[in-house]
């Protein structure tokens, strides 16, 4: 049976301040809860077979789109809230708002087991990525190029930030995310088929000459150190970014995307 949207215009309103506490990862880590912004980022949501728990949109604010998305909702049996543009003010971001918003259970994934991880598969692992902003582009990176998810090692961000969630536009809806101790992950490696591939200054092969061997694993390391000592002395192979300007690096989420659309590119076609 459908529900019928409930109307909000206390800032004090218990519904809006646990939604708001949501912005605090130790929030989020207790509840198990996220916030995603934005129409867009909702009907990828939905076409992803998420369904919120709570639907938030500005009151007078719904049409098109929108309208779909809290028919759909509404159908679904989810909580509606229909607030005033205080309240709005409240829950959406500071930087370029929007008038809709949903929260949403976090989906975290087990490994798949190493020996049989498909043959055409290109998993990514990142270790301890310390910028939302990097592992929101990364997720959205892996995504197009048909990654089959994202390992999380050790301390990481949190991919359920509003910054990453925002920096996904959506893909955070449709990549898996497993997370893993470095000690799991390295157990878990020893099993792995093909190449578990790094990138290292100190690596001889041209990430663009390498011949990559199928299942594969892109391992990156953390803004600013590199990958550890003990993931480095894991994968089979290292390969360099080669660079002409006086800087020895790139960004994370751009040299995770050079080396994932070299090692995909077969794979792709327009």
């Amino acid at each position: 049976m459908s529900l019928a949207p409930k109307a909000i215009t206390s800032l004090q309103n218990d519904r809006v301040k646990a939604i708001r506490a949501l912005d605090m990862r130790k929030e989020r880590k207790e509840t198990g809860l996220f916030v995603a912004e934005g129409a867009s980022l909702l009907v990828t949501a939905r076409d992803s077979g998420f369904v919120p728990q709570t639907l938030v949109y500005r009151a007078g604010s719904v049409s098109g789109i929108g309208q779909g998305l809290v028919s759909w909702a509404l159908a679904s049996g989810v909580e509606c809230l229909e607030v005033s543009e205080a309240v709005l003010g409240k829950l959406a971001s500071k930087d370029n708002p929007q008038s809709m918003l949903g929260v949403f259970k976090q989906r975290w994934v087990d490994p798949p087991p190493a020996a049989k991880v498909a043959h055409d598969a290109t998993w990514v692992a990142l270790e301890e990525v310390r910028d939302p902003g990097n592992l929101g582009t990364i997720i959205r990176t892996a995504d197009a190029v048909g990654a089959a998810g994202i390992i999380l090692i050790g301390s990481s961000c949190d991919p359920y930030s509003h910054e990453c969630v925002r920096a996904t536009m959506g893909s955070v809806f449709a990549v898996p995310l497993v997370r893993m101790t470095r000690e799991a992950f390295l157990s878990w490696s020893r099993t792995l088929r093909g190449d578990i591939v790094g990138t290292h200054l100190d690596a001889e092969e041209d990430f663009r000459k390498a011949k990559y061997r199928s299942p594969a694993l892109l391992l990156m390391g953390s803004e600013g150190p590199g990958l550890s000592e003990a993931l480095t002395a894991a994968c089979t192979r290292l390969v360099k970014i080669p660079m002409a300007g006086r800087l020895d690096s790139l960004n994370l989420a751009v040299a995770t995307a050079l080396v994932l659309y070299q090692m995909r590119g077969p794979r792709l076609t327009l």
